[in-house]
């Protein structure tokens, strides 16, 4: 049996504006063909999440991979399509 990597994994992604944290130590990985959903009250940093993981916004730290490969962390970032 072979082990699939992750399709997208987020590493400990943290973004805060005018000192407030708003994205956290936000860590996860979805696997393929897995569907993953964001749930959380109103403020709490879902959409600032999906805008860095698309590559809208930077985030302060951690890194994000795709296939297994960096695609963003606070030094490289691979330009959005």
């Amino acid at each position: 049996m072979t082990e699939k990597s992750p399709r997208l994994e987020v590493k400990d992604l943290r973004r805060a504006y005018g000192g407030r944290p708003v994205v956290d130590g936000v860590s996860l990985k979805v696997m393929p063909g897995q569907v993953t959903c964001l749930l959380g009250p109103s403020g709490c940093g879902k959409s600032t999440t999906l805008r860095i993981i698309s590559g809208v916004e930077m985030q302060d730290s951690g890194e994000i991979y795709s296939d297994g490969e960096l695609v963003c962390d606070t030094i490289y970032r691979v330009p959005p399509e």
